[in-house]
């Protein structure tokens, strides 16, 4: 048995028609780092909340360690809680914010400063137990934050958007010494965020939420090379999205624009009938003269190239689609100029062929 399942878990608000969440099923192994991803609204912190026990499901079964929790209270379920606000007691210092939980739970006081100690040294912040939240950076307060929610000792270790406050230099550090930390300690964590990036750095699987729904569970190297749904597609990485006509399905041959594309594998679709594909930048190079049968071509005229650092994006358009491939800068590099006609090759294994709605459902939502 899974640490923690949840079975067709949904949440129904009595003021909104549509479930806050619907469906959901999900089984999380003991110390598996698992991110909910996903926009705002998607039902991700809800579903975080059920966990916690803050709201409780409408319909479904929540199962911590072979426990059913679902109609228990929150502090009743074993659970440390990491807050996008970091939560921390103005008016005490580090080392009381830390052994607050454990005051709280009447734990003997000799268990208490060794257990402090403890925390203190994992967020390697020993020499600020005496100071206020006030006194430390925002950094440092959701170290601290951290370190009260383990110093609990608890079975499951839940995170709400704890980085989204930070800039983007400290949350980069931070982001990597919660994975450090959660991999010393072995709880099992829930990681909820918006941030792609962060979800794809931190997570053993990434669960992606649209609408309330779970749109796809993966690792992330999953996630990002084989999406789904066009929602999976279009919110994790860059991507170029296209419709193509089927041109013969059982061969995976395709049509954009008039231009023939063939996918490594069959299409589920009816001859003549048009279909979402996408292709990833990193996937897509200019055509040098030497490539093999088994690669695919697009003309095009140069629409745009921007400098992004340590990759130089270059947007094609072919007639009424336009694509981007990305190159490595280099100095030597020779950028290609605008209204320059080229011709981008990929392999046929690039074309993703999309399920979900169309991107023009999808634009409307």
């Amino acid at each position: 048995m899974a640490f923690l399942e949840l079975s067709k878990v949904r949440k129904q608000f009595s003021n909104v028609a549509a479930p806050a969440v619907q469906d959901f099923n999900l089984s999380v192994e003991r110390g598996e780092f698992v991110s909910f991803l996903g926009p705002s609204g998607c039902g991700k912190t809800t579903t975080l909340r059920m966990i916690a026990g803050f709201e409780h499901p409408t319909v479904g079964k929540i199962v911590i360690n072979g426990k059913e929790v679902t109609g228990v209270a929150a502090n009743k379920r074993k659970i440390g809680m990491v807050f996008q606000s970091y939560a921390l007691f103005p008016n005490m210092t580090v080392a009381d914010n830390i052994g607050f939980g454990l005051r709280v739970a009447k734990r003997p006081k000799a268990e208490i400063e060794p257990r402090v100690q403890e925390m203190l040294k994992l967020i390697h912040l020993e020499d600020k137990a005496k100071r206020y939240p006030a006194q430390l950076s925002g950094g440092q307060q959701q170290r601290v934050a951290l370190a009260r929610a383990l110093a609990i000792k608890p079975e499951l270790l839940l995170l709400d958007e704890p980085l989204s406050a930070l800039d983007a230099k400290i949350r980069v550090s931070l982001r990597n010494e919660i994975r450090a930390i959660q991999r010393q300690t072995g709880v099992t964590a829930i990681y909820v965020t918006h941030d792609q990036e962060e979800a794809m750095s931190l997570s053993d699987r990434i669960v992606v939420m649209s609408e309330g729904r779970m749109e796809q569970v993966g690792t992330p190297f999953e996630i990002y090379n084989f999406p789904q749904t066009q929602f999976v597609a279009s919110f994790v990485g860059t991507l170029n999205r296209m419709q193509a006509r089927v041109a013969d399905p059982s061969a995976g041959a395709l049509e954009v624009e008039g231009q023939p594309l063939t996918a490594a594998r069959a299409v589920e679709a009816n001859r003549g009938e048009t279909i979402a594909i996408a292709l990833r930048p990193e996937m897509i190079h200019l055509a040098k003269g030497t490539e093999g049968v088994e690669m695919n071509h697009l003309n095009g005229a140069v629409e745009e190239t921007t400098f992004l650092g340590s990759i130089v994006r270059t947007r094609v358009r072919l007639r009424d689609s336009v694509i981007s491939f990305d190159t490595f800068n280099n100095p030597n590099l020779a950028l290609p100029q605008r209204g320059e006609m080229l011709s981008v090759v990929f392999p046929r294994e690039a074309i993703l062929l999309l399920k979900g709605p169309s991107a023009a459902q999808e634009s409307a939502v």
